[in-house]
């Protein structure tokens, strides 16, 4: 337990503000979460995984077990102009037994 608090002291508190994204709410990630006790945040794409530990239990004040990081391919959009939308990644953050975070209390508050 004592080497996750030393985790969030070697990373400056600022880049820890800026490594989560935003939560990932979607079908998927709600099953996830039921299912795996996960959340799936969206993250800054230089971001490592002790990054992702250390903000996640710095900003939300739960323990971390593990965190599984996966790059998304941006969609090729067609139609009258081609483009395509910004590569992202997002990351898989198994919480610790008994662990949870709700956001849906966490936005009324």
């Amino acid at each position: 337990m004592s080497t996750s608090k030393v985790g969030v002291k070697q990373f400056s508190q600022e880049r820890l503000m800026k490594v989560l994204l935003a939560p990932q709410i979607s079908e998927k990630a709600t099953y996830v979460a039921d299912k795996n006790e996960q959340v799936i945040f969206r993250v800054a794409p230089d971001a490592t995984k002790p990054e992702i530990k250390a903000a996640v239990e710095m900003m939300f004040k739960v323990s971390v077990d593990a965190v599984q990081v996966a790059n998304v391919k941006g969609k090729v959009k067609g139609g009258r102009y081609a483009g395509r939308r910004n590569n992202w990644k997002k990351a898989y953050v198994c919480l610790a037994s008994g662990q949870e975070i709700n956001f849906a209390a966490s936005e009324q508050g």
